[in-house]
């Protein structure tokens, strides 16, 4: 087993999730590497105050640039807003560091190209963030999928639906500013989430077109202030397309992307649904104890519940009769890119990458042309 020193750019919730991770990996089992974090960079001196705690902490500074210069470092995870992304993760590259990037892997298209032709210049090992795939159920949906059983493809849907913003008087923040998050709003922060399966499958998009809704137009500046101010980005999209496959090139089937800030009933849901004329699958993360598997018994047609059981993409010494959460999603998320930037993941389910990253951007862009222009776009 080697060891990763992990230095964190941007010491917000999800770099705290990371911490959190570090601190349990050994429900890991026979893992590669052992991951530390020892090096934090934020400006806010509360959110690097947090990481004290710590036992593993070395440095923490208010500079980016100190971590990107640390020959210490092996790794970093990289969390800061959209319009920071180029900057940061170009300098890493340049620097020689792999690190973990957040979605959506730049503010636009152009920057995310940008950001890939640097770390393919300096030959860095650099993934997505993208947790939800690593569900048991979902993988099992990915894998019935990918083993071509569903035979012509029907139909394809990808779904992030959260209610976040269901609350008109949730002050602004920086994901509501076109300057910080965007043109793109929602596609960008959630995009990936839905790109990440359709793509690693294979799924070829085309004819893209999109409704983008922007619900709440105004919020107050600050909390509890009577003050507004503009809300820039998009609440909602959701985003139809052509998709075409390896196994049936020949047809081009429908396939939905939906991404939502505001949506009724929904507190953090994640799904995917993939149906053909032979069979169907589907998972959501508000039933994580199962997926759903179609198939035709004779005249009858049959959806049936499946529970996979506590197994992921990496064992753990958790049993499998115990059930699965976010945490562990993300626990396996990271076993997932340290396994794979080792060596040692062999053809176990992998992180999203750069390629599938700047992928959806192209989705993300057209989409925005499409609401624009109102009609579909190549």
């Amino acid at each position: 087993m080697s060891d990763v020193r992990i230095g964190i750019i941007g010491g917000g919730l999800m770099g705290r999730e990371l911490a959190a991770v570090c601190g349990r990996w050994l429900h890991l089992v026979d893992h590669p590497v052992r991951p530390s974090i020892v090096a934090v960079a934020d400006l806010d001196p509360a959110a690097r105050e947090w990481f004290r705690q710590v036992p593993t902490l070395e440095t923490l500074t208010d500079s980016w640039r100190d971590l990107v210069d640390d020959d210490s470092l092996d790794v970093l995870y990289i969390a800061v807003p959209h319009n920071l992304h180029e900057e940061i993760y170009t300098a890493a590259a340049r620097a020689g560091r792999d690190f973990l990037a957040e979605k959506p892997f730049g503010i636009d298209l152009g920057a995310s190209e940008r950001i890939a032709a640097a770390i393919d210049e300096a030959g860095v090992f650099v993934r997505v963030s993208s947790e939800m795939p690593f569900f048991p159920g979902a993988l099992r949906a990915y894998e019935y999928a990918r083993s071509g059983a569903l035979g012509e493809l029907i139909e394809v849907r990808s779904r992030f639906l959260h209610s976040s913003d269901i609350d008109r008087s949730k002050p602004i923040n920086w994901k509501r500013r076109v300057e910080t998050c965007g043109d793109i709003g929602v596609m960008g922060d959630l995009g990936m989430h839905v790109a990440h399966v359709p793509l690693r499958l294979g799924y070829q998009p085309s004819a893209i077109y999109a409704l983008l809704d922007d619900i709440v137009t105004e919020r107050p500046i600050s909390a509890g202030a009577t003050e507004t101010t503009r809300c820039e980005t998009w609440d909602n999209a959701l985003i139809t397309m052509r998709g075409t496959s390896q196994d049936h090139p020949q047809r081009a089937f429908p396939m939905l992307w939906e991404t939502k800030r505001i949506a009724p009933g929904n507190m953090n849901t994640w799904s995917f649904e993939a149906v053909g004329m032979d069979a169907g699958v589907r998972f959501s993360t508000r039933t994580p104890a199962y997926f759903e598997r179609f198939r035709r018994d004779g005249s009858e047609q049959v959806w049936e519940q499946v529970q996979p059981g506590n197994v992921s993409a990496w064992p753990m010494v958790s049993g499998a009769i115990f059930e699965f959460g976010f945490a562990d999603a993300l626990l396996q998320m990271w076993a997932s890119f340290l396994a794979e930037r080792a060596g040692a993941l062999g053809d176990r389910f992998a992180t999203a990458t750069v390629a599938e990253a700047v992928g959806g951007h192209r989705v993300f862009a057209a989409a925005s042309r499409s609401s624009a222009e109102g009609g579909a776009v190549s």
